[in-house]
């Protein structure tokens, strides 16, 4: 894959291509644990250090907005032992996660149907967003028991529930209604979505927000994903002609 070979960090913003959303699926933590010889709760704990890692870089480097996918819909059909483990690495990240956002100036969100989650976790998570919901360097979208079709799903629920009260009509109903009717209502498209660990596909993850975004790929394994790595995909971005109908962005 090419790359252009400006230097990120050292232009003005008139000319520098910083994508104002990334979306990232955290791919490869079981991988890295095994090429290491560790159970793969060891590279769960690993891809969390990661996040971690990954927010201060996209701070630093001007992104707005930074969502990432931590536990999917899907994921509730991996062994007991191995969900038990991923929730209790939830409850510490979410703790850890709080304090650097803090710290950051970070809003956090979360993305998903949390009502499947302990009380203790739902807890947290309401409390981090409470507690950080005005700040301003960067917002963090935290997709857990998420899935496109379900949050579709749901979108077009209660838009039915809304034209059967009469609230609305058929005609009421656009592309824009849909948007603001889904969990990442507010929030904007991602322009950039990198998936780690050679993987190359979307696996249910905002189906509806990615229309029109790039898409990076790389081998890299999500816990050996640095700031190097991350100026690799920005710069990827900041090479392609970006045109919607036509029309170049």
């Amino acid at each position: 894959m090419a790359f252009c070979l400006y230097r990120v960090d050292r232009m003005d913003n008139t000319e520098k291509k910083i994508p104002n959303h990334i979306a990232f699926i955290l791919d490869g933590n079981g991988r890295w644990a095994k090429k290491r010889g560790l159970p793969r709760n060891m590279g769960h704990a690993e891809g969390a250090k990661a996040v971690e890692n990954m927010m201060y870089s996209a701070a630093d480097l001007g992104i707005k907005y930074v969502t990432v996918y931590g536990f999917s819909t899907e994921n509730w059909k991996r062994p007991d032992e191995e969900v038990g483990a991923l929730m209790n690495i939830l409850r510490r990240y979410i703790k850890r996660l709080l304090k650097v956002a803090l710290k950051k100036d970070v809003r956090c969100l979360m993305i998903g149907e949390k009502s499947r989650f302990s009380k203790d976790i739902i807890d947290a998570i309401n409390d981090m967003e409470e507690k950080t919901k005005d700040n301003k360097t960067m917002t963090f979208i935290l997709a857990i028991n998420y899935g496109g079709r379900d949050e579709i799903v749901r979108g077009i629920r209660s838009i039915a529930e809304k034209v059967k009260a009469g609230e609305i009509s058929p005609e009421d109903i656009t592309e824009e209604y849909v948007s603001g009717s889904l969990d990442t209502a507010g929030i904007p498209d991602p322009d950039l979505m990198v998936r780690t660990s050679g993987e190359c596909r979307l696996s249910n993850y905002l189906i509806w927000q990615c229309a029109y975004t790039e898409f990076y790929f790389t081998d890299v394994l999500w816990p050996d994903f640095d700031k190097n790595e991350l100026i690799k995909a920005i710069e990827y971005y900041g090479s392609r002609d970006r045109r919607f109908g036509g029309v170049k962005a």
